[in-house]
């Protein structure tokens, strides 16, 4: 049987996130104004390098996994960043996290996201032992609940009206999967 290779998938390679490298990449990232919006319920207003750079540091620094995914073809082709949050020391023993993602325009409606959090489950699951893990979507965003849901997490919670986007109030679903329920898929 032949080994998987830890940090690919079919079509992606995930590495570390790099500086200086990786700048650029973050700056298109937080200058997609519908991918911000998507991805965080902060005022939508224009991102700047400062902006930028503190995500950067953020997914590098401070998370339990973060990397940058690439085409496995031609890794200079960045696609997209995904995350695991930390778990607080004194959180440590409940053995879950929650995961983000971002994929840049040019490359949303191909797959790559879904490819990319099944690695991400996979690493969670099989890699860090996690019990759980968790993804939010906001209401306004009902082809990420599709495929979160196609992707076998299932909706736990959903906080009625609590974002406000565009002139209308959205509620904010947190969808869960559990070792188990993915073991079984």
């Amino acid at each position: 049987m032949a080994a998987i290779h830890p940090f690919q998938s079919s079509h992606l390679l995930y590495r570390a996130v790099e500086t200086p490298q990786d700048n650029d990449f973050f700056l298109a990232i937080q200058q997609d104004p519908f991918g911000y919006a998507n991805s965080n319920f902060s005022i939508s207003r224009p991102q700047n390098a400062k902006n930028a750079s503190d995500y950067q540091k953020y997914v590098a620094d401070e998370t339990m996994l973060g990397v940058v995914f690439c085409m496995l073809e031609d890794p200079s082709k960045t696609v997209g960043v995904l995350h695991f949050d930390a778990l607080k020391p004194n959180h440590a023993q409940h053995n879950h996290s929650t995961i983000a993602i971002d994929v840049l325009p040019d490359f949303q409606g191909k797959g790559y996201g879904s490819e990319a959090i099944e690695w991400a489950l996979r690493w969670g699951f099989e890699v860090r032992g996690l019990h759980r893990l968790n993804i939010s979507v906001f209401g306004y965003n009902p082809g990420a609940k599709k495929l979160y849901g196609r992707l076998g997490f299932v909706v736990e919670g959903c906080r009625r009206e609590f974002v406000w986007f565009r002139g209308k109030w959205y509620d904010d679903f947190s969808l869960g999967m559990l070792r188990m329920e993915w073991e079984e898929r």
